[in-house]
């Protein structure tokens, strides 16, 4: 299926592994030329270098920096000005308890999963407008529509980008420019293992009993692929996905009941 959009432009942050590493993939494999952040250049150049290997076709642009800053922000916006594809995410904050977080916990996690998206759409949602195309998905988290007891800070910060966003998809929909998201249930990440690691901690458990059960207890037996989910981001920044928005997609294998 071609989504016509090769040769377009998307700026896809935190891209060097995971869920927007698959997105970077999955977009390059349409045409589409990528820009990609992350923190770590190492992981990052693999990445980026990996996609050219693919997709010599595309330009692969890789920009080193943390996108939950203004520095890092700059660094991207001035490696893609005028993208019309924008994949907002970034690293979840940590598990825990919420008598363990004070101001500065909060502050950070809504820095990171809730203004920098933001903060994002507002430098490029307007050019976007202008030239009638423009898709931007935020990945956020299954746990917008089923918190998760030790993901508070997430639970909050990326509800509220959710409750934004829900407005202001509904007035850039009429210049074909769409907001949605994307909401991963357990899929097969750095950060699916990581909070498997802090409640088997809690538990006093082997983290793999932890990983074994969430598998058996997903109606699918199993993660996600993160390349199920690339495919996913790219339909929705399809050409033809313009009647699109203002949507959480939930892709969780079944995990999170009532949500029909």
């Amino acid at each position: 299926m071609d989504l016509g959009i090769k040769g377009r432009r998307a700026l896809v942050c935190a891209s060097s592994k995971g869920l927007g590493h698959a997105c970077a993939a999955a977009l390059a494999a349409e045409g589409v030329h990528v820009t990609m952040t992350a923190r770590g250049a190492e992981a990052l150049a693999k990445a980026a270098a990996e996609l050219r290997r693919l997709y010599p076709e595309v330009e692969i642009i890789e920009v080193v920096g943390d996108i939950t800053t203004p520095e890092g922000r700059a660094a991207a916006l001035a490696a893609c000005p005028a993208p019309d594809i924008l994949i907002n995410n970034a690293g979840g904050p940590p598990p825990g308890d919420f008598r363990n977080w004070g101001r500065d916990d909060w502050i950070k996690a809504l820095d990171a999963n809730m203004l920098t998206p933001i903060e994002l759409i507002k430098a490029t949602v307007d050019g976007m407008v202008e030239r009638h195309f423009g898709r931007i998905v935020n990945i956020t988290s299954a746990a917008v529509k089923a918190p998760i007891d030790v993901l508070g800070l997430s639970n909050g910060a990326r509800t509220g980008l959710t409750g934004f966003v829900a407005g202001l998809a509904r007035k850039t929909v009429r210049h074909n420019v769409t907001i949605n998201a994307l909401l991963p249930g357990p899929f097969d990440t750095d950060r699916l293992r990581s909070v498997a690691a802090a409640q088997a901690k809690a538990a006093g458990v082997p983290v793999q009993q932890i990983l074994r059960t969430r598998m058996a207890e997903n109606p699918a037996g199993r993660f996600g692929d993160p390349a199920e989910f690339g495919q996913a981001c790219a339909f929705l920044c399809g050409a033809k996905a313009g009647y699109i928005t203002g949507q959480n997609l939930l892709l969780d294998g079944g995990a999170f009941p009532g949500t029909l």
